[in-house]
């Protein structure tokens, strides 16, 4: 299974996300991202994400620039 660095991560947008680990997905067994974000929600909760590696790692156009969707900060 592929392994990331474990810890916080910036979006592109400005968010931070804890990444927990990597899991495959039961049908496709593609890898797949666990992650949470270190600030609250609206109702109060924070909620675990999932994305596929490949799409947690591929790049945006933003502000007329081509950046990295998420970017490692540490652990």
């Amino acid at each position: 299974m592929t392994t990331i660095k474990l810890g916080k991560y910036r979006h592109f947008k400005g968010g931070e996300y804890e990444v927990v680990g990597v899991a495959k997905h039961s049908e496709s067994l593609d890898v797949m991202v666990i992650y949470k974000p270190l600030y609250p929600l609206e109702d109060g909760e924070l909620e675990t994400w999932v994305r596929p590696i490949e799409m947690f790692f591929d790049t945006k156009q933003h502000e007329g620039k081509e950046v990295l969707r998420f970017t490692y900060l540490g652990e």
